[in-house]
């Protein structure tokens, strides 16, 4: 797959100028302050424009990719053929060349959606079209069980690969970890769904040999769900909690849905039979 990454005009984080108020201190403290980016991105499918989401400009080969993939546009990662990363004055766009015949497909269904950093479904045209069935492409192995300490142990190290995050305190993150809870892969953003988005793309780019499971440092929504649901993810750990619909998904599709995860405590609110003590 061909990528062309974009410059250094589109950083993830930059350093702002700030004044600080504190009580007790006779003056305004003065400093900088590292802040993390959203900016416009735009998914271009051979030529079409489809999509603009607010994003934080990093790993956006990923995105495009994962987006594809849990959108259903894709099928598979065969199907996209390159991304060209083309800078604009307020923006990227992202041009993304696929299938010829996944691309007869978008037209037909073709959305006007708007960024999802706050609203999973903005731009749906139709409740039918809001609340599809994924269709499952199976990108990781089945997991059978997993133990309650690995949810722990993924939750006590996901921060080491949260380095917007620290750096910024504004950014959400999905990682990916195995049977054990050793966190192997950590994606980050401004926007929960675009994190996840970009774990999936870094997932489908290079497939795990072994088991694992999603944690997410956001709420479990329908469409966080809904996205793991898509390529295969049986279990989906977040640190706050889910919606009611989440849960009911969850349910019907097999996942097992964790949420409070937080120190020696965790929620289980679907599919407990996956988890075990030992």
């Amino acid at each position: 797959m061909n990528i062309k990454s974009p410059s250094q005009a589109f950083l993830p984080s930059k350093s702002y100028s700030v004044q600080t108020w504190q009580a007790g201190q006779s003056s305004l403290i003065h400093k900088n302050d590292v802040l993390a980016e959203e900016i416009p991105v735009a998914l271009v499918y051979n030529g079409v424009s489809h999509v603009v989401m607010l994003a934080t400009p990093q790993d956006l080969e990923e995105f495009a990719l994962g987006f594809s993939l849990t959108e259903g546009i894709l099928r598979d990662k065969s199907e996209l053929y390159g991304v060209d990363v083309v800078e604009q004055a307020q923006g990227i766009e992202l041009h993304c060349e696929i299938a010829s015949a996944q691309f007869s497909s978008l037209k037909e269904r073709r959305r006007n959606l708007l960024g999802r950093t706050g609203c999973g479904l903005c731009g749906a045209e139709s409740i039918g079209q809001a609340m599809r069935e994924p269709e499952v492409r199976t990108l990781v192995p089945a997991l059978k069980a997993l133990p309650h300490a690995a949810i722990q142990h993924a939750f006590e190290n996901i921060q080491d690969g949260q380095v917007l995050q620290q750096a910024t305190g504004a950014t959400h993150a999905c990682a990916w970890a195995d049977a054990n809870g050793n966190v192997l892969l950590v994606r980050e953003d401004v926007g929960r769904h675009n994190a996840l988005d970009k774990l999936i793309g870094a997932l489908a780019q290079k497939p795990p040999h072994a088991s694992g499971f999603v944690l997410t440092t956001s709420r479990a929504s329908y469409e966080m769900v809904q996205k793991v649901t898509s390529v295969g993810v049986s279990l989906l750990a977040a640190i706050s909690a889910p919606t009611g619909l989440a849960v009911r998904f969850a349910e019907e599709n097999g996942v097992t849905l964790v949420g409070f995860v937080r120190d020696n405590r965790h929620v289980i609110y679907a599919h407990p039979e996956r988890m075990n003590e030992s």
